[in-house]
């Protein structure tokens, strides 16, 4: 089959969910025998080069890239309020560049599929349809609009205010493309019930992010046992909420308790704002590390303290498959089928999310019996080849 993936950013280096969710499915087709083109976006914030792309995935797919700033600015965003009626998140990735190198890739190749990788590669949709009768795949990695709901109750003042404004724009978006498409593939079954009821018509697949298990191997070598620790993009507002969340309602407390525990932080693009709330006893702030695996292997219990957000969080997933005790809340969870007190331990509010952290720190039987279960349910249930194989035979039932 041949398939090409449209990206509003980089897939590699696969450092946010958004990429792994890319990157992984590219793997997994290329692993299948397909032939996988990758037209991406170069943007800005996660700029790319295709030299630096390791040989063995140059040989399970050809990258394309083309530089689109989708830069973020105050007064993009004031201009964008007051002169456009699109969610400025989506006219960031509205590039004529970007359509002509696509027009050029669909000139000269024929496709079987062609996969947009997220909402904002929707404007190409009819683009695409004047140059080439390839299925087109919408796979949605999140519900977008939900995500900023969520931020806006989380924020106060006039920002809230742009943020409700923004989440409406956003939906509006999502409803416009709906059925534009020819397939859906939702990665959760909770948003493909949500975009289902939005007006989604077309046939639909879930098919979650799958996690390459060759690569996560849980060893316990270098465990730092107690410990604390969070890792994810730490410019995702998302996090930085949850963070600041658990530095303010829970920390305190936890540190008071146990007062030579650590917590131990790590994550790109931390604004300065934010790394000054780091500056508190016991917490350790790594920022981007080089090895994510090895430093999630070497720490004890992993928080993830979400309250927005959208979509299914790789970073729990990653978490699991390396056998990590995981304490986050119901959000956190969405689309990966936990079952809270055997593979995770869920809570949404501070004082059960600091008992569920004692729980751990007190009781080491259930601490490895957490670990050992985590693992158990990310092997059984996301083996990206699995996944990748029960998307094609979709893709081929409706070719």
């Amino acid at each position: 089959m041949r398939i090409l993936q449209l990206t509003n950013k980089s897939p590699w280096p696969p450092k946010d969910g958004g990429a792994i969710a890319s990157m992984n499915l590219t793997k997994g087709f290329g692993f299948l025998g397909h032939k996988v083109t990758i037209l991406s976006m170069n943007t800005e914030k996660h700029k790319a080069k295709k030299k630096d792309i390791p040989e063995n995935l140059k040989a399970l797919a050809d990258f394309h890239f083309v530089d689109v700033p989708a830069s973020i600015s105050v007064w993009g965003a004031i201009r964008n309020l007051l002169f456009s009626r699109l969610p400025y998140n989506a006219e960031r990735f509205i590039s004529e560049d970007f359509s002509l190198a696509l027009i050029k890739l669909l000139q000269k190749k024929k496709y079987d599929i062609i996969q947009l990788e997220g909402l904002y590669l929707c404007p190409y949709i009819a683009l695409i349809r004047r140059h080439s009768d390839a299925k087109i795949v919408y796979r949605a990695h999140n519900i977008e609009h939900e995500i900023w709901n969520r931020t806006a109750k989380m924020t106060q003042g006039p920002k809230k205010n742009y943020l409700k404004l923004l989440a409406a724009r956003i939906k509006r978006f999502e409803i416009s493309y709906l059925n534009d498409y020819d397939l859906l593939v939702p990665i959760t079954e909770r948003d493909a019930a949500m975009l289902n009821s939005m007006g989604n018509k077309k046939p639909y697949f879930t098919s979650q992010t799958g996690i390459d298990l060759s690569f996560l191997i849980p060893t316990a070598k270098n465990l730092e046992f107690p410990s604390l620790f969070h890792i994810g993009s730490l410019d995702w507002s998302p996090n930085q909420e949850g963070l600041i969340w658990f530095l303010n309602n829970c920390w305190p407390v936890i540190s008071k308790k146990y007062t030579e525990l650590k917590f131990y932080i790590a994550g790109r693009n931390a604004p300065l704002w934010l790394e000054k709330k780091f500056s508190l006893k016991n917490i350790v702030y790594l920022g981007e590390i080089e090895d994510a695996y090895e430093f999630i292997n070497s720490k004890a219990i992993m928080v993830v303290p979400l309250f927005s957000g959208s979509g299914m969080r790789i970073k729990i997933v990653e978490g699991m498959a390396l056998g990590k005790p995981i304490v986050t809340t119901s959000i956190g969870t969405e689309g990966i089928e936990t079952t809270s007190g055997e593979d995770i331990l869920i809570a949404d509010d501070a004082e059960s999310f600091n008992n569920a952290i004692y729980t751990l720190l007190e009781n080491r039987e259930v601490f490895d019996k957490i670990g050992k279960n985590a693992i158990d349910l990310i092997r059984k249930k996301f083996d990206n080849l699995a996944l990748a194989a029960q998307l094609i035979e979709f893709y081929n039932n409706h070719l």
